[in-house]
């Protein structure tokens, strides 16, 4: 058996699969496009199917090209959190196309459970708001306007899972488990409880026989049908892509801290053993876990990050490739007063606001391509400085930020963090840290190193520093128009 980990990196727009080495060197890759349905404002849809045939077309290109399953010693697999499919146990077949996260059909369900609960003591149990973005509302949906997804259920036939939980399904032929990190984003897992709640389960009106085995993020998990590959793979790693991305930038120590920038943008930080509690509408949330001992996270979530220049790429017609934007930020010395709160699908943290919508703000005659370029790079600052705000404000203030994902390779994003945040803002020259940290976990749980620590020095690159270099006047004047514009929403 080879050393070599394949990576299933299962994203919104896109799934991948990936071959690395136990130095953490990538290999090959095989990447192809997911299909985007809006059957509504606000509704976010994927084929379930879809998503399972590319993501095995990518797995099997790339195993090829390692020469066979031989070389692969472990599975590691990644994915879009909170995105529940719902199939058929029984044929594996889905019934239904799948809730992504991003979608918002749930704002409903969630203002008539704050009627009934307290949303203080959800947040205290499960590390979570009430809020469409999490998985169970997503599940209650599916059960009461599926007719579908409700015959399974009187069949005893349902599954209910996150996107790892459909991949191990197909994968291996019907083991039917979650991970942690995965599980503690769907309302309906205690952070402090090996499986998912009865009570909770009740509470939000999704059947507790429909939900997988919570597992571990590292260790032997699952493994494919001796089929799919040519011979039986362990599946060694499943992690939520935050937390993955966490592990990939080697926050394994409390208070490191870590910001993703693709299509949504999320910060966590690292609490270690301890029980994440906000006072200031952050997130806790499940960052790893190894033979059922648990590391935890505080969280913040963005909606809204490259999936905002993508809009401006593909429905304004502004650009024509995500790349133009730094050139237009830096051929103009600012936005002209151009703001954009980039509420497209609600505001999440620390605002919460399921029913916002976006407002650019500070249009004149003088406005153009670029001034709306630079203020829609400039809205990713503005948002992760709320966050910083909030995390100081729960005794997890920020010393370093290490940034990754496709939109932390604009150096001029990168420096406008460091600048509005006003910490050293680090970026490793490997920024793809979500399937990284996949596959430091797989080759921990396979037993190709040791532990995280001992995986991360052997797998994680070299990294570049940017430090704070803009006029506290200039950065107290944007934070002042950026808040006027967020008032407005």
């Amino acid at each position: 058996m080879g050393e070599r980990i394949l990576v299933l990196d299962a994203g919104t727009t896109s799934t991948r699969a990936m071959l690395f080495g136990a130095d953490g060197v990538l290999h090959h890759v095989a990447q192809r496009a997911l299909t985007q349905h809006y059957p509504r404002p606000g509704w976010v849809e994927h084929d379930p199917g879809e998503i399972w045939q590319r993501t095995l077309a990518c797995a099997r290109e790339v195993v090829e090209k390692a020469g066979g399953a031989e070389a692969v010693a472990a599975i590691g697999i990644t994915n879009q959190r909170e995105t529940v499919v719902a199939w058929d146990r029984n044929t594996g077949e889905p019934l239904t196309r799948a809730i992504v996260w991003q979608d918002r059909r749930t704002a409903d369900v969630c203002g008539k459970l704050r009627e009934v609960v307290h949303e203080a003591e959800i947040q205290r149990r499960t590390g979570l708001v009430l809020d469409p973005y999490f998985s169970g509302t997503k599940m209650r949906w599916l059960m009461d306007n599926d007719a579908a997804v409700r015959a399974a259920a009187e069949r005893k036939a349902l599954a209910l899972g996150t996107v790892e939980s459909w991949l191990v399904f197909k994968l291996s032929g019907g083991t039917f488990v979650s991970d942690a990190s995965n599980a503690s984003r769907t309302l309906l897992l205690p952070l402090d409880g090996a499986q998912f709640d009865a009570g909770l389960c009740d509470l939000i009106g999704v059947p507790h026989t429909a939900l997988a085995h919570v597992v571990d993020t590292h260790g032997t998990l699952a493994e494919t049908n001796a089929e799919v590959f040519g011979r039986a793979i362990p599946v060694c790693g499943l992690a939520g892509d935050q937390q993955a991305a966490t592990v990939g930038q080697g926050c394994l120590s409390p208070g490191e801290t870590k910001a993703t920038y693709g299509t949504g943008a999320f910060v966590l930080t690292n609490q270690g053993d301890v029980l994440p509690r906000s006072e200031h509408r952050l997130l806790g949330t499940v960052l790893t876990q190894r033979e059922g001992v648990r590391r935890y996270a505080l969280e913040g979530s963005v909606f809204v990050a490259g999936s905002l220049v993508q809009w401006l790429r593909d429905s304004l017609g502004l650009i024509s490739a995500a790349a133009e934007t730094e050139a237009l930020a830096r051929s103009i010395p600012d936005s002209g007063g151009v703001t954009i709160v980039p509420a497209l699908s609600g505001l999440g943290a620390p605002h919460w606001q399921a029913d916002a919508r976006g407002v650019i703000a500070g249009l004149s005659f003088a406005s153009g391509r670029a001034q709306i370029a630079r203020a829609a790079l400039e809205a990713m600052a503005h948002q992760t400085h709320d966050l910083a705000e909030a995390f100081a404000a729960d005794g997890a203030a920020w010393q370093t930020l290490r940034i990754d994902g496709g939109m932390s390779a604009n150096d001029w994003m990168a420096q406008d963090l460091a600048d509005m945040l006003s910490v050293i803002v680090e970026r490793p020259d490997f920024v793809e840290t979500t399937a990284l940290g996949a596959a430091m976990l797989a080759a921990v749980g396979v037993g190709t190193h040791a532990s995280l620590e001992d995986a991360a020095r052997a797998m994680r690159g070299k990294v570049r520093r940017f430090e704070p270099e803009m006029a506290a006047s200039t950065r107290d004047e944007r934070l002042a128009r950026w808040r006027k514009a967020l008032a407005a929403v």
